[in-house]
């Protein structure tokens, strides 16, 4: 194998590059019109144009991608994860073609690719599966019946894909209908297949996945689990390897299952089996179940690489190549911990919504010891609306789980991204949570400590005092030569004074004043403590303040309209103007609803002259291969509706206006 194309892009095809040059391997990048200046097109030995930015014009064409190998003389392809990964035509085309696909073959693709099939194929291997219906009868009578017979509450999943598309936990047969059409609607979208199927939703499950490899020699092994339990919208933000507080025993059975699963269906190549684990009696009598497997390299890969050892691209390369597995089960063992995280370009203060623009600013912690960072962007580069909002991954490594936590939260505290939102806060607050350093975790582990997760509201005054004078001190230092500097604001006789208003995440506003004094300290009034401190700026980011001999420091990343204070592993958020219209998507103040960030309407669900209740559907906008449900935050009639259906809008576009004083009139 001399040369590899690589059917993907961002730090995947990166992760893939690396490696291959390492076995002395030629690659080929292929990118869209928004990635042709994408630091894995750089790196690449050779880059082919396959077409526009939307990825259903680029990446998921199948036939530009096996042309372009074609073209380049390339022997394989490597799929990554996420596109055309599962695609089992694409390995068909590929194999047709000529070129070695490197993955799994198409058969075993189409019998882990829809999710009921499996399940039926898993239960006569004698894995254990979720109860639920399977059946090919997907009308609404059918699947309500069967959700009504499980109990409620279920979940209706998608047969095709994953990553949280054309999911939906419903707590009652009243809602049954509506999620059944949204998550229809959506795995169509996503999968072209709106198949469902219905499972028992587990109130407290851990969701925990084995890595499984195999050769064509009739090899497999597994190469212990991952636990990715912390979720939000059913997508993983958290991974770690082994998974905590495992028993022994169970660690064996679920390997052992992974294994069968995958002897089952004659596999090849890195796969994942996941499960879902009943931890609501505590996890020493867990039962386990088969969820799904993900017949592909996993997002979260790397931290079982760091506790193994190996190095799964090189395996997968290995395996394509023809040749066996050189580790056998008994030589495969773990070594300490690794926890990943996932640094992505969103709003986790407001609902997770995704966040895009330019990275003005990116420092990932590349180099600090037991860290790994595995990145798709550069600083100066654009997040778009057309594909996963993924900054970069950071996993961290260490002789035991506390240690590979700590490594982590340094290594979050160390990263430097400005410009898009980003939820680097959120994760360090998350992973330094006391119940997630014991290990008490589950898929509702977020929803369920959300409070305790939201942004600092309860700030010192000397950290008021700190920010304040951040926000009105310059970077770069006044020519002091001048007179007009050395002079300050026209004054009579009256001391240079400036008000900053300080907004906290919870909507309090906090004015400092800040007062020149003769020997150039300024004095901070507004606050219960009296202070006065020399204010300087020791590079882009590092603040310290000398309030009387005692000296705080702290870095400070300017935002639009906000500063992110970061002291002593806490982060600190301040608006610098009012933002209290309320959160992106939820209706301000003038009553108009502005798309809180680019999208497609998907649905509008009212008309001029309508009544409406808080909380109802308005319109659903899908942005970054997820549906985002706008609802009334308050009782009303609709005056306009400024969009159509599949109308693709910008951020900030007028979608509906409602009148709120007309209800109550």
């Amino acid at each position: 194998m001399r040369r590899i194309l690589i059917a993907n892009r961002g730090e995947i095809a990166r992760r893939i590059i690396r490696t291959a040059r390492r076995m002395g391997i030629e690659t080929v990048a292929v990118y869209s019109d928004a990635d042709a200046n994408a630091p894995h097109v750089a790196e690449a030995t050779l880059a082919v144009h396959i077409g526009p930015a939307p990825a259903a014009e680029s990446y998921l064409r199948a036939e530009k991608i096996i042309e372009a190998a074609l073209k380049t003389g390339a022997d394989a392809i490597h799929p990554g994860y996420g596109f055309l990964s599962e695609n089992a035509a694409f390995a068909d085309a590929c194999q047709q073609a000529g070129l070695i696909f490197i993955g799994p073959g198409a058969d075993a693709i189409r019998a882990m690719g829809l999710k009921d099939g499996a399940k039926k194929l898993m239960r006569q291997a004698g894995v254990p599966i979720v109860p639920g219906y399977q059946g090919d009868d997907q009308s609404l009578d059918r699947l309500q019946r069967s959700a009504n017979a499980i109990g409620y509450p279920i979940l209706i999943k998608a047969v095709a894909g994953g990553g949280g598309k054309g999911m939906r936990r419903v707590d009652d047969a009243a809602s049954f209908a509506d999620a059944l059409l949204a998550a229809k609607r959506e795995a169509q979208r996503a999968f072209g297949n709106d198949s469902v199927l219905i499972e028992k939703y587990l109130t407290c499950p851990r969701h925990v996945e084995v890595q499984v490899f195999a050769d064509t020699h009739g090899n497999v092994v597994h190469l212990f689990e991952r636990d990715c339990s912390l979720q939000r919208r059913h997508q993983k933000v958290v991974e770690e390897a082994p998974a905590p507080g495992l028993p022994d025993a169970l660690r064996r059975a679920m390997g052992e299952a992974a294994v069968t699963a995958a002897k089952a269906i004659g596999y090849v190549g890195a796969g994942t089996v996941e499960f879902i684990l009943d931890v609501s009696e505590g996890v020493e009598k867990a039962p386990f179940y088969f969820m799904e497997m993900n017949t592909r390299l996993q997002v979260e890969h790397p931290v079982t690489e760091l506790i193994t050892g190996y190095d799964l691209v090189e395996w997968q390369i290995r395996v394509a190549r023809g040749e066996p597995l050189h580790a056998r089960q008994e030589d495969i063992r773990i070594n300490g911990h690794a926890v990943e995280v996932r640094l992505y370009a969103e709003d986790a203060e407001g609902g997770f919504l995704p966040s895009t623009g330019r990275l003005e600013r990116l420092h990932l912690p590349e180099g600090l010891a037991g860290v790994r960072v595995d990145s798709g962007v550069v600083e100066g580069q654009e997040i778009t609306v057309h594909y996963d909002p993924m900054i970069a991954k950071l996993i961290a490594h260490g002789t035991d789980r506390t240690v590979a936590i700590d490594r982590l939260i340094g290594a979050l505290d160390a990263t430097i991204a400005v410009g898009p939102k980003t939820n680097r806060s959120f994760l360090a607050r998350l992973i330094g949570h006391p119940a997630f350093r014991t290990g008490d975790i589950d898929t509702g582990f977020i929803e369920r400590h959300l409070e305790d997760l939201a942004p600092i509201t309860e700030v010192p005054d000397r950290l008021l005092a700190l920010a304040a004078l951040a926000a009105a001190t310059p970077r770069e230092k006044p020519d002091m030569s001048s007179p007009w500097t050395a002079l300050g604001p026209w004054r009579l006789n009256l001391p240079y004074r400036q008000s900053i208003d300080l907004f906290l995440p919870d909507g309090a506003k906090h004015t400092v004043t800040l007062t020149r004094q003769a020997d150039g300290a300024i004095a901070v009034g507004g606050l219960d403590e009296p202070l006065t401190g020399l204010p300087a700026w020791r590079d882009a980011y590092r603040f310290e303040v000398d309030f009387s001999g005692s000296l705080a420091r702290a870095m400070v990343l300017t935002h639009e309209h906000s500063l992110e204070v970061r002291v002593g592993g806490l982060t600190f958020h301040f608006g610098l103007r009012d933002e209290a219209a309320g959160d992106k998507g939820a209706l301000p103040r003038d009553g108009k609803l502005t798309a809180p960030m680019p999208g497609k309407v998907l649905g509008i669900f009212v008309k001029p002259g309508q009544s409406v209740a808080a909380g109802e559907r308005l319109l659903v906008l899908e942005a970054m291969k997820m549906e985002h449900r706008l609802t009334a935050p308050a009782t009303g009639i609709i005056k306009a509706v400024h969009v159509d259906e599949n109308d693709q809008v910008p951020e900030g576009r007028l979608l509906i206006e409602l009148d709120v004083e007309a209800a109550s009139a």
